[in-house]
């Protein structure tokens, strides 16, 4: 070792006594072979991937998750593209983000916070090295250096509403938010900043001249709360940027989704619309490496959130705009050019399944190249090959190398120390006719060592979304295997609503909360319930957001079907929801607008069908569980929920976390999550 990695590592053993958190795999042992909270949040957690650009190496990320200091940990590892030599190559308490091969392949470059705020850092391929590349007043949010690597394009949020401070210097303490307009809040936050995009000069070493592409604007580039880099790209010829941006404020932000592609010229400042006519989400560009074309997903109507995702692709020497994945009746989710810009490869979900497909832009003909039962999460070229993650209901994401006749190759194996523990349930797909004789996939999980000659109480999951496809999901709380290594069997419908059966499958729920997505559901759970493994009478139905509507609204009509409910994030009071919502194209889309709108027969049908209307036929214990944070679903939907359980004096519990959102993020919450839940099912279901 040498005198410099000698004096890294000490300052790293010394960081790491001050502040300790796990910067490794979980030493976890597992005593009876069966997922426990514990096990599931001693998972290594993969992230983002990238591929040297001599495709002879991958650099990924993995979060470790701390439950006694109740936080994460992201570390950077680096393998041969084949998956030999799978090293760790940083250990240090500062969870290194969003890693990608600058300098021809030489250097790594990084987000870390080491210095206090989130900067742009580089380091060898080997972890040595370490280098802060930014110095700039404010957090890095995402970064991606220009093809020639002479400017820097970054995100970082600028405040864009008054601060009471602003407005009255004299009351600089005061906690007050004076607002008059629609967005004053989105998801878990009070509204001040918004996400803008920068650009800056790079010689190598640091960062000049940095320029704010939105100065003066008061839009969010990327878009919150989930857009990052990928919704922004430089072309080939570093000198414009693509970027993402509705450009919409207020009222008009909340009630549309049409947000455009916009191009920047870095030599004459202007910025141009290419998407301008459309009228939905358009999102995540990226230039074809010819440099002679532009790709994006767009979706075609405004306000619906969950349309068809289509990829199109525009020639920019000719301005012509194709739909090119129009032959899928299904949503582009991730995608990828070929080296030769005569491809593009992406994932999509059909049956349950998410898989990667090709199209070839000459013919626009598709070309399925995976099978199996499992979701690829994204897709990048390497060499001859396709790298890409991959989970499905028993395996959290793992790195695969895709061969183009479909072949997959497993690279990492992170959590095989614990698969090794664990025995998993079977996963089991299954076709059911429904009340109006369609066919409907539900997958049915299995108790590890099931025996069919045993009686078992089983669960109705519920999806929420309320457009989110239950495929080969590996999910963290609301987990398959976990559920039934408690001794459930799982029943997990794709009812009308969710994509991958075809469009007009996805959009029957629109303004159709309560009819027949519901009826699939009870289709479901009384297909199951025949079956002589299943105990009838020990039977219950959970689910989170749409998922815990549909229990509060299964509640009040399922005729003695369940012993026991659970919901997430619920909406109880549909009324109340749409004007305490922040994203109000959301609700008017699918619940056809306002209540107060009586003359419209599809408001009528929508509000009639508000969980709170039924409460006085209520009659089974329920568990109510809401984040305070929750800007989406307020909390006053879960405390109504309760509130009417227990005046009626309906067994009840209420769970709130005070400082989670719509899900729940920290560690330790999410075992007292996990164990409230359990407990709630076994006391009504199993005692």
């Amino acid at each position: 070792m040498s005198a410099a990695m000698m004096l890294a590592s000490c300052a790293t053993e010394k960081v790491q006594k001050e502040n300790p958190v796990l910067i490794g795999k979980s030493t976890i042992q597992v005593s009876d072979k069966r997922m426990t909270p514990e096990a599931l949040w001693a998972f290594g957690r993969i992230g983002e991937v990238a591929v040297s650009p001599d495709e002879k190496q991958i650099a990924y990320t993995v979060a470790y998750y701390s439950i006694p200091e109740n936080k994460s940990n992201r570390e950077v590892f680096v393998m041969n593209a084949d998956g030999s030599q799978n090293r760790q190559i940083t250990q240090t308490p500062y969870s290194e983000n969003q890693v990608v091969w600058i300098k021809g392949g030489s250097k790594l470059a990084f987000l870390s916070s080491e210095s206090g705020s989130s900067q742009v850092w580089e380091m060898n391929p080997d972890g040595t090295g370490r280098k802060q590349l930014t110095a700039y007043d404010g957090d890095i949010e995402g970064f991606a250096f220009s093809p020639d690597e002479k400017k820097l394009l970054f995100i970082s949020s600028i405040n864009v509403i008054p601060s009471t401070a602003d407005l009255y210097p004299d009351l600089a303490k005061a906690s007050g938010l004076l607002r008059s307009d629609l967005m004053y809040k989105h998801w878990d936050e009070w509204v001040t900043t918004a996400p803008h995009p920068f650009i800056a000069d790079f010689d190598g070493n640091s960062i000049a001249n940095v320029m704010d592409i939105l100065q003066g604007e008061p839009y969010e580039s990327p878009m919150k709360p989930f857009g990052g880099i990928e919704q922004l790209a430089w072309n080939t010829t570093s000198d414009k940027v693509a970027y993402t941006c509705k450009k919409k404020t207020g009222r008009a932000y909340a009630l549309s989704t049409n947000s455009d592609i916009y191009i920047y010229d870095l030599k004459t400042k202007q910025h141009t619309n290419i998407t301008e006519g459309n009228m939905g989400y358009d999102t995540n560009p990226t230039y074809s490496p010819d440099g002679k074309s532009i790709a994006w997903l767009s979706m075609e109507r405004d306000g619906y959130e969950s349309d068809w995702n289509r990829l199109f692709v525009m020639n920019l020497e000719t301005g012509e705009k194709r739909f090119v994945s129009k032959s899928l009746d299904s949503n582009v989710d991730t995608y990828s050019w070929s080296k030769d810009a005569q491809t593009i490869y992406f994932t999509s979900v059909w049956h349950g399944k998410t898989q990667i497909y090709a199209v070839t832009l000459a013919d626009e003909q598709l070309k399925v190249i995976t099978e199996g039962v499992h979701d690829y999460a994204s897709v990048a070229l390497c060499g001859d090959k396709l790298i890409a993650k991959r989970h499905s209901m028993s395996m959290a994401d793992e790195i695969y190398a895709v061969a183009l006749n479909g072949e997959a190759t497993q690279l990492t194996f992170e959590n095989k120390h614990l698969y090794d523990q664990l025995e998993m349930g079977r996963v089991e797909e299954r076709w059911m006719k429904t009340t109006d004789g369609k066919e409907m996939l539900t997958w049915v999980i299995y108790p590890p060592n099931f025996d069919p000659n045993k009686k078992y109480p089983a669960i109705l999951y519920c999806t929420g979304g309320p457009q989110n496809a239950v495929s080969q999901f590996f999910s963290y709380r609301w987990n398959m295997q976990m559920m039934a290594a408690n001794d459930y069997i799982i029943v997990a419908p794709n009812r009308r609503g969710l994509p991958g059966f075809g469009l007009e499958w996805n959009e029957q729920i629109s303004g159709d909360y309560g009819g027949q997505c519901m009826k699939d559901l009870f289709t479901a759970i009384d297909v199951m319930a025949k079956e002589p493994f299943i105990d009838e009478e020990r039977l219950g139905c959970v689910g989170a957001s749409f998922g815990g509507y549909t229990v509060y609204w299964m509640a009040g009509h399922h005729e003695k079907r369940f012993k026991a409910f659970i919901s997430h994030c619920g909406i109880f009071n549909m009324e109340v929801q749409y004007i305490d919502t922040e994203e109000i194209f959301f609700a008017n889309w699918d619940m056809a607008g306002p209540y107060w709108d009586k003359n419209n027969p599809k408001v009528k049908n929508t509000y009639k069908h508000s969980p709170h209307l039924f409460v006085e036929k209520w009659d089974t214990p329920i568990l109510c569980i809401h984040g305070e944070k929750d800007l989406r679903v307020p909390v006053t939907q879960g405390t109504m929920a309760f509130n009417a359980a227990r005046v009626q004096n309906i067994p009840a519990e209420l769970l709130i976390f005070p400082d989670e959102n719509h899900w729940v993020l920290k560690p330790q919450n999410g075992i007292l999550w996990q164990r409230t839940f359990f407990s709630w099912l076994d006391k009504w279901l199993k005692n």
